[in-house]
C-alpha cells in the first residue's frame, strides 16, 4: 500500500526546497524569462545547488539519514523547485534524462564514468540527443549514423531541440547521449545510444532556440560531423539492448517532469487564491455546488484536478522505488499533468483578466512555461498511444 505520509528525511528536504524556491528562485523568475536574458544561466543558483547536491551525496555514508524512497524524494523536491520557477528546475546541474539512460542500461564502467563527472568541483550536466528534423515522435526513423572504424565509432547527423546541449557540452565537462543507427535499413533494431563527452571536436552547437517558455534553459541544434568516440562508448556495451532498453528510461523521467509541471500549476493556484483573498473572495468548501459562485466552482475543480494528477505521479514514483514496471503509470501521470497544468494556468490568466495577461504578475509566464509538459519527453498524444498499446496488447505497428 502507498503511504501518503512522507518520511522525516523527505519532509526535511521538501521544506528546504521550499525555502530555496521562495527566497532564491521566485524573485529572479522574471529576469531570466526576458528575451534579453534568454539562455543566461542563473549561475549563483546553479553553483549553490551543486554544493547542496554534493552535501547530500556525503549523507549516503552509513548511519546518515537518507530517504529509502529516492524517487519519492525527487518528485517532491522537483515539484517545489518548479513552484519557484520551472526554468530554474531545467537548469539544475544533475544527470537528467541522459544520466537516467546511463544508470538504467549502461555498463558498470559507463556508470562509473557518469559518477566521476558528478563528483567534480564544477557543476555538470548530461543531455539527450534524439529528435531529428524528419522524425519527431517516430524515433525509429532516425538517420544519424554510427559507423564502426577500427576501435572507434564515427557519428554523423543533426539533432534538434536538445535540452541543455550547450550547458552539457560547452559550459561543463558533461555528457551527451546520442541516438544513432548502425544500419538505416533495419530501423529500430539498429538504433543504439552512444556516449559523447564534452568538448568533442566533432560536436557543434549551431543554434540556440528562442522559446515560448523555459528561457533560462538552453535548447539547441547539434551537428555531429565525423564525431569520433571510443568503441566502448556504445551505451550498454556491444550487447546493448539499444532502442528498446534505453527508451525504458522515459518511464523514470516522465514522473519527474510531471511533478515539475504540477509545481507550475500549484504556483498558479496559490497566487490566484492569494489575490482572491485580498479582494475578499473566500472559497466555501463543503457548500452544495449549486450554491457556489462560478469562481468558487472553478477553483475547486482546479484543486481536484491537481490532486488527481499528483496521485498519478506518486503512484508512478512509488513503483520505481520498488523496482516494479511503471510504463503505463508513467505515461498516465505525464498525460494528466500536461492537461492539468495547461488548463490551470490558462484559467489563472482568464480569472485575473487584464492583470493576468499583463507582465505585472507571473500568470502569463506560467501559462507559457506550463505548455512544455504536454510536449517534451513524449507528447500527450504519444503517451496516450503508449497507454493504449499496453492496455490493449497492441504493438506499435498495430496501433499508430
Amino acid at each position: 500500500m502507498i503511504s501518503f505520509e512522507n518520511s522525516r528525511a523527505i519532509r526535511q528536504r521538501q521544506e528546504y526546497a521550499e525555502t530555496i524556491a521562495r527566497e532564491r528562485i521566485r524573485p529572479q523568475a522574471r529576469y531570466y524569462d526576458e528575451y534579453d536574458h534568454e539562455h543566461e544561466l542563473p549561475w549563483d543558483f546553479v553553483n549553490f545547488m551543486w554544493q547542496v547536491a554534493r552535501k547530500d551525496l556525503e549523507s549516503l555514508h552509513p548511519g546518515k539519514s537518507f530517504p529509502d524512497e529516492p524517487f519519492m524524494l525527487l518528485i517532491h523536491v522537483n515539484e517545489m523547485i518548479a513552484w519557484g520557477d520551472i526554468g530554474f528546475y531545467m537548469c539544475l546541474p544533475w544527470p537528467a534524462l541522459g544520466g537516467s539512460a546511463i544508470k538504467a542500461t549502461g555498463t558498470e564502467e559507463q556508470k562509473e564514468h557518469l559518477k566521476e563527472k558528478f563528483q567534480a568541483d564544477s557543476p555538470t550536466w548530461t543531455s539527450m540527443a534524439l529528435t531529428e528534423s524528419h522524425c519527431g515522435s517516430d524515433s525509429s526513423a532516425i538517420r544519424t549514423t554510427a559507423v564502426r572504424d577500427g576501435d572507434s565509432w564515427v557519428l554523423n547527423g543533426e539533432k534538434l531541440f536538445v535540452t541543455t546541449a550547450k550547458t552539457s557540452m560547452l559550459d561543463s565537462d558533461g555528457l551527451m547521449v546520442v541516438w544513432a543507427t548502425t544500419d538505416p535499413s533495419k530501423r529500430a533494431s539498429a538504433i543504439k545510444p552512444f556516449l559523447v563527452d564534452a568538448k568533442n571536436p566533432g560536436v557543434k552547437i549551431t543554434k540556440l532556440e528562442k522559446k515560448l517558455g523555459l528561457r533560462a534553459s538552453d535548447t539547441a541544434v547539434v551537428i555531429l560531423e565525423d564525431c569520433r568516440i571510443p568503441l566502448k562508448n556504445i551505451l550498454g556495451g556491444m550487447e546493448s539492448t539499444g532502442f528498446k532498453g534505453a527508451m525504458a528510461t522515459f518511464d523514470a523521467a516522465r514522473p519527474s517532469v510531471a511533478a515539475a509541471g504540477l509545481g507550475v500549476a500549484r504556483a498558479t493556484l496559490d497566487l490566484l487564491k492569494e489575490h482572491l483573498d485580498l479582494n475578499g473572495i473566500r472559497i466555501r468548501y463543503g457548500v452544495p455546488r449549486n450554491l457556489l459562485t462560478s469562481i468558487e466552482r472553478d477553483i475547486i475543480d482546479m484543486e481536484a484536478q491537481l490532486r488527481a494528477a499528483w496521485l498519478l505521479v506518486v503512484r508512478a514514483a512509488w513503483l520505481i522505488d520498488r523496482h516494479r514496471p511503471n510504463t503505463i503509470e508513467s505515461s498516465m501521470c505525464k498525460v494528466k499533468a500536461g492537461e492539468v497544468v495547461t488548463k490551470i494556468t490558462q484559467k489563472g490568466v482568464e480569472l485575473m483578466g487584464p492583470l493576468g495577461y499583463s507582465r505585472r504578475l507571473l500568470f502569463e509566464k506560467w501559462m507559457r512555461d506550463g505548455k512544455i509538459i504536454d510536449v517534451f519527453e513524449g507528447t500527450g498524444q504519444i503517451n496516450r498511444l503508449v497507454i493504449a498499446r499496453r492496455i490493449l496488447g497492441y504493438s506499435s505497428r498495430e496501433l499508430k
